[in-house]
């Protein structure tokens, strides 16, 4: 599994290389703040759930802090997942090191 950084992904995302954005964490925190455009498949429900993902296409698992999505990125790779990214500090950190505007939790 690869990690990336937040500055790594908003550079990938502003120059239109969009990875499909797995969000895992729970409801409450996907109401506080989110990235536009992911895919909202709490941790919870990932196995029952994973198919409805491409397992070829570049995945980038977000969760609070990235330990929840270092979890479910091994899963998937488990799983057949070819191209799983860890998001590295997670949503947390793209608040505080991309976008100070976003709610921080």
């Amino acid at each position: 599994m690869r990690h990336v950084t937040v500055h790594e992904l908003n550079n990938q995302l502003q120059h239109g290389d969009a990875p499909v954005l797995l969000d895992v964490r729970e409801e409450w925190e996907v109401a506080r703040c989110q990235l536009p455009g992911c895919i909202w498949i709490p941790m919870g429900q990932i196995m029952a759930r994973s198919g409805e993902l491409n397992k070829h296409a570049q995945t980038v698992v977000i969760c609070h802090h990235g330990i929840r999505s270092w979890q479910v990125a091994k899963y998937l790779e488990r799983e057949g997942f070819s191209d799983v990214i860890n998001l590295t500090g997670g949503i947390d950190a793209w608040a505080r090191e991309i976008d100070p505007a976003m709610t921080i939790y």
